[in-house]
């Protein structure tokens, strides 16, 4: 290339920011010229997140130690998701859909064949919490850090205060030679074919580029408003469109896994950071009125009226039907959205950025490859949606409207209906989610947590074995117990990272 190429990026936020880090990082040989635009007056909300593991490798990748920025943001370690509630008709109180390490490699076979015999009908041990070592180590509230010799890749997320995030990567980002501009986007310039020329700012600025990133969340400056391109929604199988948020101080012990509690009209989510935790209510507006929610929310936590304030949010699911189009990629908010039952937001990122940096490199920085990147962004959000939707299409309360109308919901993709159907036919799930799979972060342990968590399994056979219990035969809570001996307590090791901290700071 003799002229750099430009890439402007319309939008911060932790989107906007991952996105430009990435590119710097990978191309920083390269003769790019990166802008990220933002509009200086929208606050972030700044609400508690939880990632998946996905968000470990960013960091790895860009160059970043967790003693760098979890202190900074506020972050605490998280190795497991708890459901709570959302299957009481099956008598389970709650499940755990742990991360999987390498080390579950060793108990994963276990798992999958006491779940198969307990399709047969025979009482054997089927919480996944008890097969993987998530489980063991969010029981014990260890972080996820052993030691040099423990021979295991470790697999983890995170909670975090997600505002603090984003100032942290704008950092690291400028730092690393991304030009920001504070300013307020009001006209896009078209050229004679209909690709986008350049922003124009109320402040006077003309920010012309080759590539444009669309990061201005549910607004779709640039794909949506200016380039037209259709939004599909996910309504039919998604209800929730809303949430109520507010904080309660931090607990004493923090806990390494999110919990999610089934209410009245959708859940409740529990984030614990260092500083506080964060809380919410994802609900739908069609069973539920906001003040409602806001209600029910203070009683689930246990708050009064005018203890804490509270926000309001609103928000759509679905997603766009081309993620790139003319010289256009949206991320984050601005490309769809899948509700954070199961913490996918940033995965969702991650996945999109590295795919068009791929996809454009191999294009010889053109759009030879846009359609197989529309093609591959669309059937990974559409597998997220599908493992999402077997949450509430599998829900057994018998509490009200709403939870009886996912139950009933028939606006299911054929993907999870064939997941479904071989599920409780008792064929091999493995086989068929490995033709499925393309680009699905959820792969046969993930949809074996889900289903053995929402115990939909027969009735148990009148003939019993007992020869067919593969957690005991192999010990796998000894083996588990004793791995977990390796791993130190999750509030030791952040007070080891406010000191690494405390250390960095000027003097």
């Amino acid at each position: 290339m003799t002229d750099p190429l430009r890439i402007a990026i319309v939008g911060g936020g932790t989107a906007g920011w991952m996105a430009a880090n990435l590119m710097a990082r990978h191309w920083h040989e390269q003769r790019f010229k990166i802008t990220l635009v933002e509009t200086p007056d929208i606050a972030a909300i700044g609400v508690g997140e939880g990632s998946t593991p996905s968000l470990k490798r960013f960091f790895e990748v860009i160059g970043i130690a967790e003693t760098e920025w979890m202190a900074a943001c506020h972050a605490t370690y998280k190795v497991n998701i708890r459901f709570a509630g959302w299957s009481p008709g099956s008598g389970i109180t709650s499940y755990s859909h742990p991360f999987l390490t390498q080390l579950d490699v060793l108990t994963e076979d276990a798992f999958v064949l006491n779940c198969g015999n307990r399709r047969l009908g025979f009482d054997v041990p089927t919480q996944p919490d008890d097969f993987f070592l998530g489980g063991v180590l969010a029981r014990q509230a260890k972080a996820p850090l052993a030691p040099s010799n423990f021979p295991f890749r470790m697999e983890y997320g995170y909670h975090f205060d997600s505002a603090l995030v984003g100032q942290f990567l704008r950092d690291h980002a400028i730092a690393q030679g991304v030009t920001h501009l504070s300013r307020h986007v009001e006209k896009v310039e078209r050229t004679e074919r209909g690709d986008i020329a350049a922003l124009c700012t109320r402040e006077g600025d003309r920010i012309a580029a080759d590539v444009f990133i669309d990061c201005s969340g549910f607004a779709g400056l640039l794909m949506e408003r200016e380039l037209g391109v259709p939004y599909r929604s996910f309504k039919s199988n998604l209800f929730n469109d809303a949430a109520v948020v507010m904080p309660t101080a931090a607990q004493v012990v923090l806990p390494v896994e999110t919990t999610s509690t089934a209410l009245s009209a959708g859940w409740a989510w529990s984030i614990p950071l260092t500083s506080r935790v964060g809380n919410g209510y994802v609900y739908s507006s069609d069973f539920l009125s906001a003040d409602a929610a806001e209600a029910e929310l203070r009683a689930h936590l246990g708050l009064k009226q005018d203890d804490t304030p509270a926000r309001h949010l609103k928000f759509r699911v679905g997603q766009l039907e081309r993620h790139w189009d003319r010289n256009c990629v949206a991320i984050g908010l601005a490309q769809g959205f899948i509700e954070p039952l199961e913490a996918t937001a940033l995965h969702l990122v991650l996945n999109t950025v590295e795919q068009f940096i791929k996809r454009f490199e191999q294009g010889g920085f053109s759009a030879q490859h846009r359609d197989a990147f529309n093609a591959d962004i669309s059937d990974q959000i559409e597998h997220v949606r599908d493992y999402v939707v077997a949450h509430y299409k599998l829900n057994t309360r018998a509490d009200g409207d709403y939870w009886r109308a996912n139950r009933e919901n028939e606006a299911l993709s054929d993907n999870l209906l064939e997941i479904l159907e071989t599920w409780f036919r008792r064929a091999d799930l493995a086989t068929l989610l490995e033709r499925q799979k393309g680009l699905s972060h959820f792969g046969s342990a993930s949809w074996h947590c889900l289903l053995s968590g929402y115990g939909a399994y027969p009735g148990l056979a009148v003939d019993q074995r007992g020869d067919v219990d593969f957690y005991r035969d192999r010990q796998i809570g000894a083996f588990l117990d004793g791995c977990a001996l390796n791993f130190p307590s999750q509030a030791s090791v952040l007070a080891g990272h406010q000191t690494c901290s405390a250390e960095t700071l000027p003097s």
